[in-house]
């Protein structure tokens, strides 16, 4: 019991950096666009979080712990946010080849972060050695804080940081606005077929850029859980959020662009990751197995999805594509 207690504990910590992923993307893909710069986008969320709470603590002796927690947020939602702008500015207004485009940030992305990580390593006085503790701690913080009093409930629900509980009220949000309101649903129709949203007097280039840059915004909260939660504050470029943004790709698909779907979809994408490390006797090759899991069944279900043609777990009709307006 202790060990499948253990092995729920990593998969929601581990899921809900994917969720952030998932969920930026799901917010841009509505609109037509579809950026594989996630990744790179969640490189730029947590090198840029960082940055900026690592300066402000090294600045003064008795850092405000709200104030840490308020410049995290802004500058992870901001430089992202930013890319989201730049893949728009290339994408929409350019119409350069999304799938081109999003590669070429995910490079940049993570050669950005990883150059500005090692400068901050060697800045902190070497691997490891970066302090933002005040920072960390609050992302860390437990809701309860004697879960086990509380038992196996405790030990399942509480022991974990804000943000976990931000990303799932986050993704009822979601599906609340796309299905419930005027611009949840004008913002589907963009990205089912523009020409006719423009037609009904809808601003599709304005949709298309708000999406994508909140999108990419959303997207770089997942890296900055990552910096905070995940690894405790600290920067180590080991390409492991490269690896957490291709699976936030996979996930879109395997919950059918519904944000709801994210979060169950997230912790088993994070229970089939780790399984092999609370599985005795394993060789190297069945860990890699393992890991490869989350992949599989999202091919699967892309499969089941295809092979039954129905509407409904399909992507919006117009991604990927590019709008022309004078063609309308």
């Amino acid at each position: 019991m202790t060990q499948i207690i253990a092995l729920i504990q990593a998969a929601v910590v581990f899921g809900t950096t994917i969720m952030f992923g998932a969920m930026g993307e799901i917010v841009t893909e509505k609109s037509g666009n579809l950026n594989l710069g996630v990744p790179g986008i969640m490189y730029f969320g947590g090198i840029a979080g960082l940055i900026g709470v690592f300066f402000y603590e090294r600045s003064t002796d008795d850092p405000s712990k709200l104030l840490c927690l308020i410049i995290a947020l802004i500058c992870a939602f901001a430089a992202s946010a930013l890319c989201g702008l730049l893949y728009s500015f290339l994408t929409i207004t350019l119409r350069a080849n999304q799938n081109v485009t999003g590669l070429t940030l995910t490079i940049f992305g993570s050669g950005v972060a990883n150059f500005f990580g090692g400068s901050l390593n060697k800045l902190a006085g070497g691997v490891g050695q970066i302090s933002v503790d005040a920072t960390s701690s609050i992302f860390r913080a437990n809701i309860q804080s004697n879960v086990a009093d509380l038992g196996v409930f405790g030990n399942l629900f509480l022991p974990y940081g804000f943000m976990t509980y931000l990303a799932i009220i986050l993704a009822f949000l979601m599906a609340w606005f796309f299905k419930r309101t005027h611009v949840g649903l004008n913002l589907r129709a963009v990205g089912e077929n523009p020409a006719t949203a423009d037609a009904c007097g809808i601003n599709v280039t304005k949709y298309k850029y708000l999406a994508t840059c909140i999108g990419a915004g959303i997207t770089g909260l997942g890296g900055l859980y990552y910096v905070m939660d995940y690894t405790k504050g600290t920067w180590a470029n080991d390409g492991s959020i490269e690896s957490l943004g291709w699976l936030a790709v996979a996930l879109v698909i395997f919950a059918s662009w519904r944000s709801k779907n994210t979060i169950w979809g997230s912790y088993l994408f994070g229970i089939l990751y780790w399984m092999y490390f609370y599985i005795s006797g394993l060789s190297r090759g069945m860990q890699e197995i393992f890991k490869m899991l989350p992949y599989v069944v999202t091919i699967i279900v892309l499969i089941v999805v295809s092979v039954r043609k129905k509407r409904e777990g399909q992507g919006p009709a117009a991604l990927g594509q590019s709008y022309y307006r004078e063609e309308r």
